[in-house]
């Protein structure tokens, strides 16, 4: 007999959960690795350079985090040095990159800050595989090794998860939050809705960003970015709201199809100092789609305190 037919294929057992889990990579790994960019109907215009490719007064730089590098972006604009802090945080699988615009926006008045998490974009890549909580220590432990005094926190999309983490066991780590299109909504927490809830969010993004989310996700790895997709489904952001003692506001996209309407308004209830406000004519990638916009509103919360 050959090796080839040495171990019969009856002899191969696999439970059903494997089967889906194994499913679901496949699907994820062809259309957020190789397939981005092939969907069809978009709502916003078409551009051929990348909003997140003029780094403004950005610069990069490294910091000793728990004896790993943390990449971040960071402004060089001639402020205060009490100048108010604001600092970026990337959703699932991607970078700071992606939130280059709205810092941009950011940076005439605040000294802003874009980290990118450990195993993602440029920082190093722990062997542990990450989840919510994990996240949110790297991120309470860099703004300590960084020298920030509850600096405001603006996250995007999964983000949002990792400040609310953060912002309910280390409430001296934060001074503001703006949680901007919050995941997850727990009657979508499945890699099928997650699935049809990103694409339809897809013909709101211009062609640009697919460059952008496509290096990210290459950088992050498949196994990564499973693993931090797993992670935002079972994480009860609603349990962690309620112990938030910083002001927050929450932020939504009106044609937002990943945060809708009602968990965006019961996330902006549960959060004792909370509050939300919806961005018209917009979806979810507010960092980069909508800069202008969200770092006004970003602004008129921030001059509040």
């Amino acid at each position: 007999m050959s090796k080839a037919c040495r171990y019969p294929l009856h002899n191969l057992v696999i439970t059903r959960r494997t089967f889906f889990s194994y499913a679901a990579s496949a699907i994820a790994g062809y259309w957020l690795i190789g397939g981005c960019s092939l969907y069809s109907g978009r709502k916003v215009p078409e551009t051929k350079l990348s909003a997140a490719d003029d780094l403004g007064t950005l610069q990069h730089t490294w910091t000793n985090v728990n004896g790993l590098r943390m990449h971040s972006l960071v402004s060089n604009d001639p402020l205060p040095s009490h100048a108010p802090v604001v600092v970026l945080v990337h959703g699932s699988g991607l970078s700071g990159r992606y939130m280059i615009p709205t810092a941009r926006e950011l940076t005439r008045d605040y000294r802003v800050y874009l980290p990118d998490f450990p195993g993602f974009g440029d920082s190093d890549k722990p062997e542990k595989m990450p989840d919510v909580p994990s996240l949110a220590d790297w991120l309470a432990a860099w703004i300590v090794s960084i020298g920030l005094a509850q600096p405001s926190l603006l996250g995007n999309s999964f983000g949002c998860q990792v400040i609310a983490d953060l912002a309910a066991r280390y409430p001296d780590r934060v001074g503001r939050a703006i949680l901007q299109g919050p995941t997850t909504p727990p009657d979508e927490r499945s890699w099928f809705w997650q699935f049809i809830r990103w694409r339809q969010n897809q013909k709101y993004n211009p062609k640009s960003l697919d460059g952008v989310t496509n290096a990210d996700y290459k950088k992050c790895g498949l196994r990564r970015m499973w693993s931090t997709f797993r992670s935002q489904l079972t994480d009860r952001i609603e349990d962690k709201a309620p112990r938030i003692q910083a002001p927050v506001l929450v932020v939504r996209g009106e044609h937002d199809p990943i945060a809708h309407q009602r968990w965006c308004e019961d996330i902006a209830r549960l959060c004792p100092r909370g509050r939300l406000v919806i961005i018209p004519g917009v979806a979810h990638t507010l960092c980069y789609t909508a800069p202008v916009q969200l770092a006004a509103v970003t602004r008129a919360f921030l001059n509040e305190g």
